[in-house]
Formats: C-alpha cells, sequence, structure tokens
C-alpha cells in the first residue's frame, strides 16, 4: 500500500512539473537600462513562483514583435506580457491575444486608444503624467521660476515620451515657472549615446541652457558627459531625469544629477506576472494596475539604492 501511495504522489509531482505555467514576454528592447530591470524582476518573480517565462526582443521593430506575439499564441502559452514598441500597435497585439483566447498584459507601456480592454487583458504601468509633473516641478523650484531650458525627448509616439513631455510643458507655462523659457526639445530615443551627440551639438551652437529636463536617465546621464566634457561647471545647470536606475543615482550622489523619478521595475514586473497568472486562472483581477512614481533627490537618494 506504501509503494503504491508513494508512485501515486510520484505520478502527481511529474504531472504538476509537466504542467508548469508558460508565459511568453515580449520586450520592445533588450538594450535599454530600465527594461533590462523591468526584465530581470520578471524573471526573477517567475523563478520564485515556478513559472516558466520565454523573453523575446523585439530590437525595437514593430513587425518583429508582432510576429513573436503571433508565434507565443501559436505555442499555446498560457499568457503573454508585452512592453510595445510603439503605443499606437497596441490594438493589433490585442487582437491576437483576443482571438487566440490568451490572456495578456501590457507592462509599461500604456496602449494608445484603448479606453478599455478585452476581458482577459489588463494594463500593469505607471501614470507618466505623473512622473513629468514630479520631475519639472522640482526642476522649476531647484530655478527659483526662471531661466533657459532644453527637453531631451524619448521615443516619439510612446506613452512615455508623450505624457511626461506634456506634462514637463503644462508646468513650464503654469504662473509659478512661466519665467523658464525652453530653448528647443527634440528626441534622443531614451539613449545615453544619441543625448550626448544632441547636447553636444546644442552646446556649440552656442546654446547655455541652466536647465536639461530629460524624459529618462539615460538621456540624462548622456547630457552629463557633453556638459563636462564641454567645460561646462554642473553647478552652473539643474539636470533631470526619470527612473532612477543604478547609473542615474550614482550620478546623483557624484553631484551630476539633480533630480530623477523612482520607477518601480520591481512593482511593474511582479504586477504584470501576477495579473496574467491571476487572468490565466481565472482569478478575479484589475484591468489596470498602476504603479506609483516618487521624486528622488539628493536628500532621499539613499533610500532608492537597492529598490529596483
Amino acid at each position: 500500500m506504501k509503494k503504491i501511495l508513494t508512485a501515486t504522489a510520484l505520478c502527481g509531482l511529474m504531472a504538476g512539473a509537466a504542467h508548469a505555467e508558460k508565459i511568453g514576454v515580449a520586450m520592445s528592447l533588450f538594450d535599454d537600462n530600465f527594461l533590462t530591470v523591468l526584465r530581470h524582476n520578471i524573471q526573477r518573480h517567475a523563478d520564485d513562483l515556478g513559472v516558466e517565462v520565454q523573453m523575446e526582443d523585439a530590437q525595437g521593430d514593430i513587425a518583429r514583435q508582432q510576429s513573436q506575439i503571433e508565434n507565443f499564441a501559436a505555442a499555446g502559452v498560457d499568457g503573454i506580457i508585452t512592453m510595445l514598441v510603439d503605443a499606437d500597435s497596441g490594438r493589433a497585439m490585442s487582437k491576437i491575444a483576443e482571438d487566440a483566447g490568451i490572456p495578456l498584459v501590457f507592462v509599461n507601456m500604456l496602449p494608445a486608444n484603448m479606453d478599455s480592454f478585452p476581458e482577459k487583458q489588463a494594463w500593469v504601468g505607471s501614470d507618466e503624467e505623473q512622473a513629468g509633473r514630479l520631475e519639472t516641478t522640482e526642476v522649476c523650484k531647484l530655478l527659483g521660476g526662471k531661466g533657459q531650458a532644453v527637453i531631451l525627448l524619448g521615443q516619439l509616439g510612446t506613452t512615455g515620451q508623450r505624457g511626461r513631455t506634456k506634462a514637463t510643458e503644462e508646468v513650464l507655462a503654469g504662473d509659478a515657472c512661466k519665467g523658464i523659457e525652453i530653448l528647443d526639445q527634440q528626441t534622443a530615443n531614451w539613449m545615453r549615446t544619441p543625448a550626448l551627440d544632441l547636447m553636444t551639438n546644442w552646446i556649440t551652437s552656442g546654446m547655455q541652457p541652466t536647465a536639461v529636463i530629460s524624459n529618462n536617465d539615460e538621456m540624462a546621464l548622456g547630457a552629463i558627459q557633453a556638459l563636462k566634457s564641454s567645460g561646462v561647471a554642473m553647478d552652473d545647470v539643474i539636470v533631470s531625469g526619470v527612473d532612477a536606475t543604478q547609473d542615474a543615482l550614482a550620478a546623483m550622489e557624484a553631484g551630476d544629477l539633480d533630480v530623477t523619478v523612482y520607477q518601480s521595475a520591481k512593482g511593474q514586473g511582479e504586477g504584470a506576472l501576477d495579473t496574467v497568472l491571476k487572468i490565466a486562472r481565472g482569478e478575479a483581477h484589475e484591468q489596470r494596475v498602476v504603479v506609483p512614481f516618487e521624486l528622488v533627490t539628493p536628500a532621499n537618494v539613499g533610500d532608492y539604492k537597492a529598490r529596483n
């Protein structure tokens, strides 16, 4: 009898292992500091839960990402998580998953023009306008409401670029900050080297901004490199970003970065995986899960060094 029970238990364990949930993760880009941390948090949480995940890199290509999601659907995964290449591609990705009857969770980037999600779909991310408001309000405060600023934009058309820039412009148009002139704003596509080149061009053209407001930390760090290479004293310019990456926090401790905004890769990653699993299991879930942004300054930078 004991042998029979042991064999039965073993078969049960083998069946459980054979039916481990598998989640497909379609990332817009692996080569990005924040998205790398986000991806690692999804993987770590999956490992903790005993869930199998398959990661794919769209390399910034919408067609590649659509093909990856189609492949996940054809393979019959239990759920899909995607960080979109472009907000406007959300509807197409949503339809693929809906037609296949597979749960889909958008992480970080909110799909454009999607006021509601199909029953088995959701979004987990942060309010991009909140990030822009927190960042620019602090910059305005540090400038005393007067100065000249340039704005480094993320990839045009992404919800991060749209929301953060919209909020930045609204803050600068307010009574307390209307003494700050926007000299120029251009995209550096979220990346450090293009931001370095753009900032160098601005300096070479004769611009002397008192503030560099960046849609993310990577571009802010590129701007800092350009400013320092051009002999600009960092005490003479306010530089801000968003994400509170480890490199950004180090730059803040060094006195180069003045403002950043913490975006919880841990909260978004864990929340996305938890949500897609709830949908796959038929459990109650929220269709919009908002993870708050938090202002980071030299006064509280130490509180964020281990957060992501």
